[in-house]
């Protein structure tokens, strides 16, 4: 029997999804000077959750040093808890599982937005002219990160949320110890594939043992991460392959992939025309749960994915356009989803102001 958009999902620790549908993260830059979650915050994942079966939030900062968007919420305090109990709570309260997202920008931060230098594995700039040249995080800070995350894990759990994503992907500071162009390091965290893996095999390993002493109930660590880079020195596939084959040893509870197009072939290597994808499913053998992402837009192809093997995706732009795209779709009224912004929707769709004006050419398909 084929899998089907509305058959439920149940990880291995026992929570389960109503349906095959996840909310992408998606940072909308809503929140209350400080990090603190805003009531826009709130309105907007919780809109979003009424038909999905899980909501991955917005990209939350571990440490003041690693914020890369102003006004996104905080879990580096914990006077941040409160609000982040009234976002979980918000979701759940519509059927859907909460996971928040956690992130350090690292050298991706943008300098006037922390008070300080940006820190990275290694002093080397990212090849973005906006940006500035990173301090390279000394042997006793690369563990303080792990901490950062893991105090901001235990938020988390605090907060009532059914788990966290740890963001390996998109050039943030997960990443950049596992990449050859930012981590030029020469002692453990660095040098050799298998000690750039180091940060995130012991990051997970931490988080895991923490999740199992310290939560009275079943809470899940998943994974992001971007499967190449383009640049160069860059990750490889083969990079991410080993990374994967670490996250799964260490008992991670998903994996979600960070593509444009869930198809896309490699970056890398033009010659190979299979897509990414499909050696990543290969690699992982049904072992954990992957999340495909990247133009997604209709049943047909949500169905290829799940027909694929692929047991759950991510929608972005889709469910930014219409919260309902899953019940629309199941109930076989996919001719009334929304596929373009008009101002008339703003409030049903609980789209902040200054978020609808950023975004205003991407939501009315016009880029």
């Amino acid at each position: 029997m084929n899998t089907q958009i509305q058959d439920e999902f149940t990880f291995k620790n026992g929570q389960t999804m109503r349906n095959r549908v996840v909310l992408a993260p998606m940072t909308i830059c809503a929140s209350e000077p400080g990090g603190y979650v805003s009531q826009a915050d709130i309105d907007f994942f919780a809109r979003r959750s009424r038909s999905v079966g899980m909501v991955i939030t917005g990209s939350t900062y571990v440490h003041p040093l690693g914020k890369s968007f102003a006004e996104s919420f905080s879990g580096a305090e914990d006077d941040k808890i409160e609000g982040l109990s009234r976002l979980a709570k918000a979701i759940k309260d519509q059927g859907a599982l909460a996971i928040v997202q956690l992130y350090h920008g690292g050298r991706m931060v943008l300098p006037d937005l922390i008070d300080g230098q940006p820190v990275a594995p290694s002093a080397v700039k990212a090849p973005r002219d906006y940006l500035a040249e990173p301090r390279a995080l000394k042997n006793a800070e690369v563990e303080q990160v792990i901490e950062d995350f893991l105090s901001a894990i235990r938020r988390a759990i605090q907060a009532g949320f059914d788990g966290v994503e740890l963001h390996g992907a998109n050039t943030y500071l997960i990443q950049q110890f596992v990449s050859p162009h930012p981590n030029v390091r020469q002692d453990k965290w660095g040098g050799s594939l298998n000690n750039r893996l180091r940060f995130p095999k012991t990051l997970l390993k931490r988080a895991k043992q923490l999740v199992k002493e310290e939560a009275d109930r079943p809470f899940l660590i998943g994974y992001r991460f971007s499967p190449e880079e383009i640049e160069e020195p860059g990750i490889q596939l083969y990079d991410t392959l080993q990374l994967l084959e670490q996250l799964i040893y260490h008992q991670v509870d998903y994996l979600h992939i960070s593509t444009s197009d869930v198809w896309r072939s490699s970056i890398r290597d033009s010659q190979d025309s299979e897509p990414v994808i499909q050696k990543i499913i290969k690699k992982i053998n049904g072992r954990v749960p992957l999340i495909g992402v990247g133009q997604i837009k209709t049943k047909q192809d949500a169905q290829r994915v799940l027909d694929a093997g692929i047991p759950l995706f991510a929608l972005g732009k889709a469910l930014l356009l219409d919260p309902d795209w899953a019940e629309k779709v199941v109930s076989g009224r996919e001719e009334e989803v929304i596929r373009a912004y008009r101002d008339e929707l703003q409030a049903d769709l609980a789209l902040p102001t200054a978020f609808v004006e950023d975004a205003r050419s991407y939501l009315e398909g016009k880029d």
